[in-house]
C-alpha cells in the first residue's frame, strides 16, 4: 500500500503487478479489500492493479461533510496523472460503477475499457433522497454495526452469507471499518448524483456490464435495458451471487473480466 497526497487528502492506493493497467474502484461501505481476488487473478495473467481507498474509505481520511461523486474522480485523475498513466481499464461496483461514469463523463480519453459492476446509472429518486439524508444521520449517530449488521444479507444472498462464511465476515468487518463520517458524507453526495443515462449512449468504450442474478438493488433486468443504451457493450449475469458476485462467485466473474480484458487488450 501506499499513499499519495492528491487534492487536498491522502489517498492510500494498492499498486501491484505490471502490465496493462486496470483501476478498480470498490463501492459503498467497503475499501480497496474488496478487489483481493481480482488482484491476484489480473496480477498473475499480467495485468497492473490500481486499487484505491477511496476518500473517507479505508486509510483514506475523509475532508468534509459531503463527498460528491465527481470528488472522487477528480481525485482519482489526479492518481492516474501522478502515476503518470494515460489509459486505464476501468472496474466499479455499485457506487464505484457511479464514480466510473462520472470519469467517463469529465475524462472520456482515460477510460480504454469500462466495466461496470451492479450499477444504478440513474440519478436519485425523491424517495431516495430521503432515505440517504436520513441514513447518514443515522450513521453518524450510531456507528456503522448495527448497519453492517443489517445489510449483510442484501450485499450479500442470504445463501452466500450461511455457506461463504469467510466471505461473509470480510463484507461485514470492511463495512463496520469504514468510517462513519465518510459513508455519511459520500451518501450525502449519492443523493445528488446526477443522472448518467444519458451518458451511456455516449460512452465510446468498449463496456462490460456485470450483475448477481440474485441482486435486489442492481436487478438484471435492469442492467440488461442498459446494454440497449450503451453502444458497445456486453453483459454478463452471474448466477448465484447479489450485490457483490466479485467476492461471491470469484471464479465466475474474474473468468467474465478477464476474457473481456484480454478480447481488447489482443486488440480483438
Amino acid at each position: 500500500m501506499r499513499t499519495l497526497r492528491i487534492r487536498a487528502v491522502d489517498i492510500t492506493y494498492l499498486d501491484h503487478g505490471a502490465g496493462c493497467p486496470v483501476l478498480f474502484i470498490h463501492g459503498h461501505p467497503f475499501d480497496h479489500t474488496m478487489w483481493h481476488p481480482q488482484i491476484s487473478a489480473l496480477t498473475n495473467r499480467g495485468y497492473r492493479v490500481i486499487a484505491p481507498d477511496l476518500r473517507g474509505y479505508g486509510n483514506t481520511p475523509v475532508t468534509s461533510q459531503i463527498t460528491h461523486l465527481d470528488t472522487f474522480a477528480r481525485d482519482l485523475h489526479g492518481l492516474l496523472e501522478h502515476l503518470d498513466l494515460d489509459t486505464v481499464d476501468v472496474v466499479g461496483l455499485s457506487m464505484g460503477g457511479q464514480i466510473a461514469l462520472e470519469l467517463c463523463r469529465l475524462f472520456p480519453d482515460r477510460v480504454d475499457t469500462l466495466t461496470l459492476v451492479a450499477t444504478n446509472p440513474r440519478a436519485e429518486t425523491e424517495e431516495g433522497r430521503t432515505f440517504r439524508k436520513q441514513l447518514a444521520e443515522q450513521l453518524l449517530l450510531e456507528g456503522m454495526r448495527g448497519y453492517a449488521d443489517r445489510m449483510l444479507v442484501g450485499m450479500m444472498s442470504a445463501d452466500n452469507v450461511r455457506q461463504l462464511p469467510q466471505v461473509a465476515q470480510h463484507v461485514h468487518a470492511m463495512m463496520c471499518a469504514t468510517c462513519p463520517k465518510g459513508a455519511a458524507a459520500a451518501l450525502l453526495g449519492r443523493a445528488q448524483r446526477p443522472d448518467h443515462m444519458p451518458l451511456l449512449r455516449r460512452l465510446s468504450a468498449p463496456t462490460l456490464l456485470l450483475v448477481g442474478r440474485q441482486d435486489h438493488f442492481t436487478p438484471p433486468d435492469f442492467t440488461e435495458a442498459m446494454h440497449v443504451w450503451v453502444p458497445d457493450s456486453l453483459v454478463s449475469i452471474i448466477d448465484g451471487a447479489g450485490h457483490l458476485p466479485n467476492l461471491e462467485r470469484p471464479e465466475q466473474f474474474n473468468t467474465v473480466l478477464l476474457r473481456f480484458l484480454d478480447r481488447h487488450r489482443l486488440g480483438n
